[in-house]
């Protein structure tokens, strides 16, 4: 006889449901594991979710004393509540496991054996659940423990922005209901392209690879591995770092003989992807006409052609891109294909800039910078910590706008180190810019075109980037080297 749960028991496992769906990085997640255990939902995570895990381990210990520890001991709607159960006991019981595993695969490109994953498909087929639910669980289990390793622990920031940053990526790896992900969509993301829009510095690259490596990837049970290693899924192209004749063939690979200095057959990086990886396309506002109608066929046919072949070959991973660039602007004035721009942004997702982290949260640029410092020094040190942190709280930084975000954050913290003091190398120049541009207009009266000029140079001597003077006006990089060799002249 199939047994029926108590109402008491059905209320304990609807709300495990709830906390296995809840966003991790959001208040969801918190209030739904407060429900569970009746305290507070500001108590220290680390303290309630132990206090989590102590319930579930309870309950599957009753259901076990009863011999009702199997999914096929139940039926209906109880079946989905029990699995619910089983699943996240199972989960949680290996968190060390698991972590120990992800931190040992992310020094290496070469697969690892995960030494968990024997005891966790053992348990989960304990519990009734066949060897091909078991493999997928497996899988799903070291893709939600990835992401939120890779998204906790590199986009540093305890502000409003950067917690709204963190939830809405866990949702572009998962979606907003991650039943509807494990059931349907785990294997199908790859269809699912995104469009990172932020500042020069901000992090994009980070964020581009805290996806890029959180995708679903197929545990092997014979192998006793993943068919791939997470840091061998995610390959990254920083498209202006290439002349304009060379960007397709870096994107699509050539055959041999294609063109001058092509002696041999090329791969390009959709070819070089996994399955189950990701492609990072940086600075895609860059990219010509041409090439985006290329890139539009990838993104709609999921197929491409090698420069100088008339062979078709498939690509399977996900496209991941990013630009520094308005896209509205670059819309409107046609540099930006409207098709290419629609089927790229599947999920827009703009990286604040460290202003606006700081403007709501000013701590956050004391425990950033010591996450930086960890990582520049290679260990934590309290005297060297002390020293960088007087150092950013003086004058001139005190009102300082970090137009380089992140990155001049980063080599801030490293002058610092070296000299014991950061001045932005802009300090000095701003100051006079103002006056130049005021001098110019009273002298005579200038074309539009010197005008231009002198903005472009009072812009790049402000923020230091060309990408950010191009993005700041509308311009494309290379109109605004010209502009800047001009004003020289």
């Amino acid at each position: 006889m199939t047994p029926a749960l108590t109402a008491d028991q059905r209320r304990l496992l609807d709300r495990v449901t709830d906390s296995i769906f809840a966003n991790p990085f959001t208040s969801a997640r918190r209030q739904a594991d407060s429900r569970i255990t009746g305290l507070d939902a500001d108590t220290d995570p680390a303290l309630l979710l132990a206090a989590v895990m102590e319930q579930a381990r309870q309950e599957v210990t009753r259901l076990r004393h009863g011999g009702h520890d199997r999914v096929t001991s139940f039926a209906g709607p109880d079946r989905r509540r029990a699995a619910n159960l089983f699943v996240f006991d199972v989960f949680h019981r290996h968190l060390d496991d698991m972590d120990r595993h992800i931190r040992e695969q992310n020094k290496t490109a070469t697969p690892c054996t995960p030494a968990c994953g024997d005891d966790i498909l053992r348990d989960l087929e304990g519990h009734g659940f066949t060897p091909a639910e078991a493999d997928r669980y497996l899988a799903l289990f070291f893709q939600m423990r990835r992401a939120f390793f890779f998204i906790s622990t590199t986009l540093i920031g305890i502000s409003p922005c950067m917690q709204q940053l963190r939830a809405r990526l866990w949702n572009t790896i998962f979606s907003h209901d991650i039943g509807i992900y494990a059931d349907l969509l785990w294997d199908r993301l790859e269809d699912f392209s995104t469009l990172l829009l932020g500042e020069t510095g901000t992090g994009k690259g980070l964020v581009a690879a805290a996806i890029g490596r959180s995708g679903f990837i197929p545990y092997e049970r014979h192998a006793k591995r993943f068919q791939v290693s997470f840091t061998e899924a995610f390959l990254a192209l920083n498209l202006s770092q290439y002349p304009e004749q060379l960007i397709e063939s870096e994107l699509f690979g050539h055959a041999r003989g294609a063109f001058t200095g092509a002696v041999q057959a090329r791969h390009g990086i959709f070819a070089r992807s996994s399955p189950h990886g990701a492609v990072f396309l940086d600075e895609i506002g860059e990219v010509s006409i041409p090439v985006q109608v290329k890139l539009l066929r990838v993104l709609q046919e999921r197929t491409f052609t090698p420069v100088g072949s008339d062979r078709q070959q498939r690509f399977a991973g996900r496209v991941i891109a990013a630009t520094n660039r308005d896209m509205r602007q670059l819309r409107a004035s046609g540099k930006f294909r409207e098709d290419f721009f629609y089927r790229l942004s599947s999920d827009v997702v703009t990286i604040p800039p460290l202003r606006k982290r700081l403007s709501q949260c000013p701590e956050e640029l004391d425990l950033l910078a010591a996450h930086l410092l960890a990582r520049i020094a290679g260990r934590q040190s309290a005297r060297l910590q002390e020293r960088v942190l007087e150092a950013l709280h003086g004058s001139p930084l005190e009102q300082h706008p970090w137009p380089g975000n992140v990155r001049e954050l980063e080599q801030a913290i490293r002058r610092i180190l070296l000299h014991g003091e950061y001045r932005p190398d802009h300090a000095e120049r701003i100051s006079g810019a103002p006056a130049d541009l005021a001098g110019l207009l009273a002298s005579r009266t200038p074309s539009a075109r010197e005008l231009t000029a002198t903005y472009c140079r009072l812009l790049y001597d402000r923020y230091g980037t060309y990408q950010e003077v191009a993005r700041r006006t509308g311009l494309d990089r290379r109109t605004v080297r010209k502009y800047l060799a001009e004003g020289q002249r």
